[in-house]
């Protein structure tokens, strides 16, 4: 697979209010890092057995700066997508059109040229078979095993200050289940979990007591999960979900599971309905559908991963609010 990230800079003067990353006092270089062209961002590919493609991408090494905490984010890859298609690139004739429906590394851009905060690592982990759904179902003890990958990846930056945050979009939101499945408790260094519209697998009782216990574990975990009415959608005359399946229902019933405890309060907005704790960093939102379509990349899109990273922060909606226009277009790479 050819997975060679190209990354062209571009320097945007006053796109933001807020001020650009400033450059660390001197350089860090990660180890075994080696430096991109564009933007001189730092990339890892490693291939983690079984059958796990791992792409790290951390910033440069004179805007990394040791002394600030990481946020390391580890972004499972949706259903039938490369590494390459999720961090995306500039659209041109005859390009597939995977490379134009998520852009996280776009949005990554936008966020570290916001964050003033942190060095923010985001690890783009792709199941071989382009499916974490299957990945589970046919490796041996493969929630364990994701467990260990977190871990593996973690343990790469000992010595530094360092939290780690699970978001996923559609079926890398398997993965999540997963690591939550095998965590008992979830660790307190796992900072933040975000689905969008990855939370297809929620199961209260497998589920929900352990991400309940997490977030009042400390006031600083958030959890988000970002869904679209899905239940009356159909692609070649087919609904896209079963009777009983899809995110919207899920998070419906993630909306039983944390009313009461979570104190949620419901917010209607102009394209969707959100849901959030009045005590805790906790989200779920349900966007409007009246005509059926597939929305399903749309939501991460239009700043999907912006807003989960930021969500509870005093950056939320001060970078990208969600489901606007795309704020990081001109860090999108050619």
């Amino acid at each position: 697979m050819h997975r060679k990230l190209l990354i062209h800079a571009i320097c945007i003067i006053g796109l933001f209010t807020v001020a650009p990353a400033t450059k660390a006092a001197n350089p860090h270089n990660l180890p075994g890092f080696a430096v991109s062209p564009h933007y001189d961002e730092q990339i890892l590919d490693l291939t983690i057995e079984p059958e796990v493609i791992v792409q790290i991408n951390a910033p440069a090494a004179d805007k990394f700066d040791p002394a600030k905490p990481m946020r390391l984010v580890i972004f499972a890859l949706p259903n039938g997508n490369t590494i390459d298609q999720t961090v995306g690139k500039q659209m041109t004739e005859g390009l597939d059109w995977h490379y134009d429906i998520q852009h996280i590394g776009a949005q990554t851009r936008v966020l570290r040229n916001t964050l003033d905060d942190c060095n923010l690592v985001v690890a783009y982990l792709q199941a071989e078979k382009r499916s974490w759904p299957h990945w589970r179902r046919t490796q041996e003890n493969s929630n364990a095993r994701i467990v260990e990958i977190v871990n593996a990846l973690r343990k790469r930056f000992e010595g530094l200050e360092c939290t780690v945050e699970l978001t996923a979009h559609s079926g890398g939101g398997s993965f999540l289940f997963g690591f939550i499945e095998a965590s008992d408790p979830i660790p307190n260094w796992v900072t933040r979990i975000a689905w969008l519209d990855a939370n297809y697998s929620f199961n209260a009782e497998k589920h929900g007591k352990k991400l309940a216990t997490w977030l009042n574990a400390d006031g600083k975990h958030a959890l988000g999960a970002y869904s679209y009415d899905d239940r009356d959608v159909k692609f070649n005359g087919k609904p896209i979900v079963s009777a009983t399946g899809g995110t919207f229902r899920r998070t419906e019933d993630m909306k039983t599971f944390f009313a009461d405890p979570f104190k949620l309060k419901e917010e209607k907005l102009e394209s969707f309905k959100r849901f959030r704790s009045a005590d805790n960093p906790l989200e779920l939102i349900q966007i409007d559908n009246p005509d059926k379509k597939i929305l399903h990349t749309v939501m991460v899109e239009r700043n999907g991963f912006i807003h989960a990273l930021t969500l509870g922060s005093k950056w939320e909606d001060r970078v990208a609010p969600f489901w606007s226009d795309r704020a990081y277009t001109e860090f999108i790479q050619p």
